[in-house]
Order: C-alpha cells, then sequence, then structure tokens
C-alpha cells in the first residue's frame, strides 16, 4: 500500500457512489420559458463557468413561469447544477441568496449533509475522480456528448471524513472568494464601460441636457452652459459636448459629429485554415468561433494553441479586434460578434472562420468601435443580414456598411484614455486572480486525493 492510500485509510477516507453518499439527483423541466424584460434568472449551459454561475447576459423570465419551472426543482445554497450536454461534467455551485430557475440539459446535486458537508460537494464534483467517473459514463454521439441521469448516482467517488471536508471547503472556499472579488471588479468595471458608452455615444445624455438648457437660457457661455447642464462631470470634458443637433443620414446626431460606415474606418484581414494535428503546440492562441462568447467578448474558456505556419499577417495582438463573419448554429450569437486580444495573451493567430480589423487612420477610434459592435443594434444588423441555412454567413460588404457615428477629436481623445486606464485596472485584477486560480487548481486535485493534508496548507 503506497503513502497516500495508508494515510487515507487511517483518516477513515470511503469510497462511496454519489447516492450511497447522501448525494441526491433532481431533474429539470424539458422545455424553455419565454424570455422577459426583467424577472427571475433563467440558468442555462452558457452561465456555467469557471465552477461559477455568471448572470452578466442570463434570459429572465417572468413570476409564474419561475414558478412553474421550480415546482419540481427550485435551487438552493450549496446546490451544484451540473451540465450533461454540450459540457458534459462542468459544474457550478448555487450561491446563497440567488432565486433562479434551471434550463434544459441541467440537473441540480444536493447533498443531505450525512455524508457530505454541503460546502464541500462543489469541489468534489471537480477534482479528478470526479471526471474519471465523467469519462466512464460518458455517451459519445454523433453531435453532442452526454451523460445519462441514471448513471450519475452511480458516480464513485472518495469521501474524506467530515471535519476533513470542513477544512477543505474553507481553504479553497476562501481563495475562490478571492477570485470572485476580483472577478466582480473587472464586470463593475465593464458595466461602467458600458453605461457611459450608451449614455454618451447612443443616447447623447450630455448633449441632451445642454441642449435643453440652452433652450431655456440661449445667451449662457458654454462653460456655464456646461457646468449647470451637466455638474457631474468634468468641467473640461463637459464643454467638449456640443448643445445643439444635426441631420445625418442616421437622423439627428450632435453638430460637429460625422457619420461614417465600419469601412471608413477599417479594412478586413481574412484567417486562413490550420492543421489539427499542430494544435496545442507551442505557437500563438488560435482565435476561432470558440474564442469568441457569444454576442461578443473574448473567451477564455478551452483555448488552444497552434505550432504550424502563422504568417504575419494573420497575428492578432493585443488590444487588436477581430471578428466571425460566420456561425455554425442557427442562434446567430457568434456572427459579427467581436472579441478584443487581452493583454496577457502575446499573440493569437487568425482561422479560417474570423477576420481581424485594421483600422486605416489614427484618429479612428478603436475603443468606439469595439463597444459599437457589442450594442443590441448591431447585433440585430447581424441577424437581419444572415446568409445562409445550415451555417450562417455575413457578408464583407454587409458588416463594412454598417453605419457608426464618430464624435470630435476632443471627446475621442478622452474616451480612449479613460477606457485605457480601465482596462489597465482590469488587467491588474485579472493577473491577480490568475495567480489565485493557479494555487487554487494546484490545491484542489492534491487535497481531494489525499495526497496533501490539511495540515500542509495552513
Amino acid at each position: 500500500m503506497n503513502h497516500n492510500a495508508s494515510s487515507r485509510s487511517a483518516n477513515a477516507w470511503q469510497s462511496l457512489t454519489l447516492r450511497e453518499a447522501g448525494v441526491s439527483l433532481l431533474d429539470c423541466v424539458h422545455k424553455t420559458p419565454v424570455a422577459a424584460p426583467f424577472g427571475y434568472p433563467y440558468i442555462a449551459i452558457p452561465q456555467i463557468k469557471n465552477g461559477r454561475i455568471e448572470l452578466s447576459d442570463v434570459r429572465r423570465i417572468s413570476e409564474s413561469d419561475f414558478e412553474e419551472w421550480t415546482r419540481k426543482t427550485k435551487p438552493c445554497a450549496f446546490d451544484v447544477v451540473l451540465s450533461r450536454r454540450c459540457n458534459p461534467g462542468e459544474t457550478a455551485h448555487v450561491p446563497e441568496g440567488l432565486e433562479c430557475a434551471l434550463g434544459q440539459n441541467l440537473v441540480l446535486l444536493r447533498s443531505d449533509g450525512s455524508k457530505v458537508y454541503q460546502p464541500f460537494l462543489r469541489w468534489l464534483v471537480r477534482g479528478p475522480e470526479w471526471w474519471e467517473q465523467i469519462g466512464r459514463f460518458l455517451n459519445v454521439g454523433a453531435v453532442f456528448d452526454s451523460l445519462k441521469c441514471a448513471n450519475i448516482p452511480n458516480f464513485r467517488l472518495s469521501i474524506p471524513p467530515h471535519r476533513e471536508q470542513e477544512r477543505i471547503a474553507d481553504i479553497l472556499g476562501t481563495l475562490d472568494d478571492k477570485i470572485a472579488l476580483n472577478w466582480r471588479m473587472n464586470e463593475t468595471l465593464e458595466a461602467m464601460a458600458r453605461r457611459l458608452f450608451k449614455s454618451w455615444f447612443v443616447n447623447f445624455d450630455p448633449v441632451h441636457a445642454k441642449a435643453a438648457l440652452r433652450r431655456q437660457h440661449p445667451k449662457l457661455s458654454n462653460a456655464e452652459l456646461s457646468r449647470r447642464a451637466l455638474p457631474n462631470l468634468d468641467p473640461k470634458i463637459a464643454e467638449l459636448f456640443p448643445d445643439s443637433f444635426e441631420d445625418s443620414p442616421l437622423g439627428p446626431i450632435p453638430k460637429g459629429w460625422r457619420f461614417q460606415t465600419i469601412g471608413d474606418q477599417v479594412s478586413l484581414q481574412r484567417g486562413k485554415t490550420y492543421k489539427s494535428a499542430l494544435k496545442d503546440q507551442s505557437g500563438p492562441v488560435l482565435l476561432g468561433l470558440a474564442s469568441i462568447e457569444r454576442n461578443g467578448g473574448f473567451r477564455r474558456a478551452k483555448l488552444t494553441t497552434y505550432g504550424g505556419d502563422s504568417p504575419d499577417v494573420l497575428l492578432v495582438y493585443p488590444d487588436e479586434l477581430y471578428v466571425s463573419l460566420k456561425d455554425v448554429t442557427q442562434s446567430a450569437d457568434l456572427l459579427g460578434a467581436v472579441a478584443r486580444l487581452p493583454s496577457d495573451i502575446t499573440v493569437g493567430r487568425l482561422t479560417q472562420d474570423t477576420v481581424k480589423l485594421i483600422f486605416q487612420n489614427a484618429t479612428a477610434s478603436r475603443e468606439i468601435l469595439y463597444r459599437t459592435l457589442l450594442t443590441h443594434d448591431y447585433r440585430d444588423y447581424c441577424r437581419n443580414h444572415a446568409t445562409g441555412t445550415t451555417n450562417l454567413g455575413l457578408s464583407r460588404e454587409d458588416f463594412l456598411a454598417y453605419p457608426i457615428i464618430c464624435p470630435t477629436e476632443d471627446i475621442t481623445a478622452f474616451y480612449e484614455l479613460m477606457s485605457s486606464t480601465m482596462r489597465v485596472q482590469c488587467a491588474a485584477f485579472d493577473s491577480e486572480m490568475k495567480q489565485v486560480e493557479t494555487l487554487r487548481d494546484k490545491l484542489l486535485p492534491r487535497l481531494l486525493s489525499g495526497e496533501l493534508s490539511v495540515e500542509e496548507v495552513v
């Protein structure tokens, strides 16, 4: 018997199935409710990310639908959401205070507390033994791999003594709380950036405020008008906004601002195919559909590198933008979706599914264009201009024809500077978060296997 096995035996570790350990499986309603403009979150597979439930783009459902969808299964604190399809085996814990409904192809795991300490369950289903069981019971399908509900209670795992579970959960939970805090800080900064962009460049709130006050006080100086109309803005910034509108092909826009198309600002560099056999070898990160979040944003999950030919024209560097002009599903969530390569990734390589945006002049704002490509109006435009039946496409011409509004150079320069500062803050939070994640992910398998004792950590 090896040291690890004897140590676990001495400390009364048990090999139990989930059923024997008092962990039950609760199934969901096998249909999808109608989306509502506001209401309760409806958790689907895209919300299961990195062991937690992310609500940033969650579907909302009405109170009546919430009651119907939770009559059979209502998620509670310390439950674990398990995906049976698309990414079978991925889990996320239900935090305290979250009221939500469960989507199709998801199930709940719930401990009765007799053998498995409830806060420990989220870690038990993320260790090496868990993934061994996933591999053993996985049903490989033509389109999607999946897990059968009947098999999951038979997963056999090593269960440490209850006190050991409490201490493991405390160690890993403390690290995860720090990760979650940094993630929330980044989410807050991102939400601030979205709100500011919408206020300034979609709704034109500062211009409307100054125009309304100008109509009441036509003789006020610009400085006084700006101070009174926009008291929460730095006076020097407030003075940069005009106090009237002028006509454009898009309707009224702030006076002095310009109407352009994407094609007036950028040209496109299309990616090329690659050899699958050279994936995961040393080289740039592959920037295909899998690297873009639904409706836009960079997606880190399951990134791969490429060791094959990568000409300079196919390379993407930090802060550069790239776009998908196709989607392999009918949802069109990736059609025209934009991503920006984050600062911690040295270089990426375009695939046949993506194009890089190459800016043609120094006055064009990369940040304003990026934010424009994340708006609902742009996403609707992409869906309305989709071609194809099985695989959807967006033509280069339609993409480049999308209209954009360009503010004056002074406002653009300030917005770029402010956005750059926020990105630096986000990068710092990301860096710290990755260090803590690395520590947590190193400790987790060793603690769950008994290779490392709690005493050695604390």
